[in-house]
């Protein structure tokens, strides 16, 4: 038998997996009807819900088109899992009001789960916001 850590780490796995594979049809097996998302970059800073987050990881993969997440280490504990991961991306297309500017961008990020009852209810997203807008070129560094 698996026991929860292991599952709930299994379950943030296939998450990530939805996002570099664009696997939406598995959202409803990984996050639950009343998920929500805690990103700077979403719009108004969250997400609500599996339609919300498909349409928000569908307007980022447009805006950019390579975006993948690499997981570095992955922490779990009653519910809570933490990982520490980059992102990497180059921007082809709009997003938040900011033109295609054909940079790469490098993020270095760390999330935050919360699940329960083998869905994920939560994610909180801490990134250098000041960063990604200055190796688009976008302000002064």
């Amino acid at each position: 038998m698996v026991d929860a850590t292991t599952e709930s780490k299994r379950i943030v796995n296939a998450y990530v997996d939805v996002w570099n594979e664009r696997t939406y049809p598995s959202i409803p097996d990984v996050v639950s009807e009343s998920f929500v998302m805690y990103d700077p970059a979403a719009p108004e800073g969250e997400v609500h819900g599996r339609d919300g987050l498909e349409t928000f990881i569908r307007n980022v993969v447009t805006a950019f088109p390579d975006f993948e997440v690499s997981v570095g280490d992955m922490l779990s504990s009653d519910g809570l899992v933490m990982y520490d991961a980059t992102i990497t991306m180059t921007h082809e297309g709009a997003f938040g009001g900011i033109g295609p500017t054909g940079r790469e961008v490098e993020i270095d990020e760390m999330s935050k789960f919360r699940v329960s009852n083998g869905k994920i209810r939560e994610h909180r997203v801490y990134f250098d916001q000041q960063d990604v807008l200055e190796q688009l070129g976008v302000t002064s560094e």
